[in-house]
């Protein structure tokens, strides 16, 4: 259905009838009703939270007997979720940067992982820097983004190489730089 037919019929209800299938998507679909609270009460910072509980937990989850997932596709959804509010472009560009610093954490922590994951983790990485770079953030997420590259040091498969790479491409060839725990880069 197109959305002039759906403004011609909605436009041929009733105030009442309008209501009622309002409150029946409201009841009925999740992503609506949502949609619908965040309309009514924007709270960006909430909704900023909720999402990146969602991918945080994916990769380090907080429950006793909880397994890391590390579902991209979860992390994913989340993302585009919370872009749907249209949120500010800088808490956008934070979730964005969560999914790729989580993925680079957790290799870290954890060992080499698979190519998949890898190329995950890097293709995410690189959305988060281009949607910073259009939004002129950059500077913003500067000392996240050079964890990154630190948490992908010791992966092997390239890994590393890639993220560093990525880095650069928006960073600059001779960035230089320190990052929260001292570690210096060239």
């Amino acid at each position: 259905m197109s959305k002039s037919t759906l403004k011609t019929h909605l436009k041929s209800l009733t105030k009442e009838q309008v209501i009622d299938f309002v409150m029946q998507v409201y009841d009925n679909v999740k992503p609506a009703k949502e949609f619908m609270e965040y309309y009514l009460n924007p709270n960006e910072q909430v909704m900023f939270e909720k999402y990146k509980k969602i991918i945080v937990q994916e990769f380090y989850p907080t429950t006793k007997y909880g397994d890391p997932r590390t579902r991209f596709s979860v992390c994913k959804k989340a993302i585009a979720n919370f872009r749907t509010l249209h949120p500010s472009p800088l808490l956008l560009a934070d979730l964005m940067l969560t999914l790729a610093e989580n993925a680079c954490k957790f290799t870290y922590d954890c060992g080499d992982m698979w190519e998949q994951f890898y190329d995950s983790a890097a293709t995410n990485f690189q959305s988060a820097l281009k949607y910073m770079q259009k939004n002129n953030l950059l500077d913003d997420f500067k000392l996240r983004c050079v964890d990154c590259v630190k948490y992908a040091s010791p992966c092997g498969y390239g890994f590393a190489d890639e993220i560093a790479e990525i880095f650069y491409e928006y960073y600059g060839e001779g960035a230089k730089f320190t990052n929260k725990y001292g570690d210096k880069y060239e």
